[in-house]
């Protein structure tokens, strides 16, 4: 492969990310430094069953990347090894799986990342982290949707029985 076709190729991915960083709704930098194989394994899985891609890239296509896209604020996130979580659909999902595997291995630590096109802090990802998913607070909504209706045929079924105890 000649010196340009490299360039050429390098210039491609650094395009690719930079449009990740751009569509995404959430992006979590983390150092994986220091988990095993298993570990990484069992971490992929779990952010490919949400729709999650996760990448290993190196810190200078990152920086280029994110200059590229208009997050200068995180070129200095990108030390050492260096994953990322890519969530198109999502913005609480990558934080809490990152951040609840972050509880049993150790040596995971988020350094930032952009949610919904903002540089986000770590204690940022950190609070979205324990907010419900998209599925929890949805859920949660159905039921305050429902409770009305559910009480309203409470009441009725108990002036049902009501009346044949006193018909009977």
């Amino acid at each position: 492969m000649s010196k340009a076709n490299v360039i050429a190729k390098k210039e491609e991915i650094v395009n690719d990310i930079t449009k990740k960083f751009q569509d995404a709704e959430a992006v979590i930098v983390f150092d994986y430094r220091g988990l095993t194989v298993e570990q990484v394994t069992e971490l992929r899985k779990q952010l490919r069953e949400e729709g999650i891609e996760m990448r290993v890239l190196k810190n200078t296509m990152l920086r280029r990347a994110a200059e590229a896209a208009e997050l200068s604020e995180l070129v200095d996130i990108f030390k050492g090894p260096t994953a990322v979580a890519f969530s198109n659909e999502e913005v609480v999902a990558p934080a809490k799986i990152i951040a609840e595997f972050a509880k049993t291995a150790e040596a995971l630590e988020i350094k930032g990342g952009v949610l919904e096109g903002k540089v986000a802090s770590v204690e940022q990802i950190n609070k979205i982290a324990k907010l419900p998913s998209r599925n929890g607070l949805l859920s949660m909504l159905l039921s305050v949707l429902q409770a009305p209706i559910r009480n309203t045929a409470l009441a009725i079924k108990a002036v049902a029985e009501k009346k044949e105890e006193e018909a009977a």
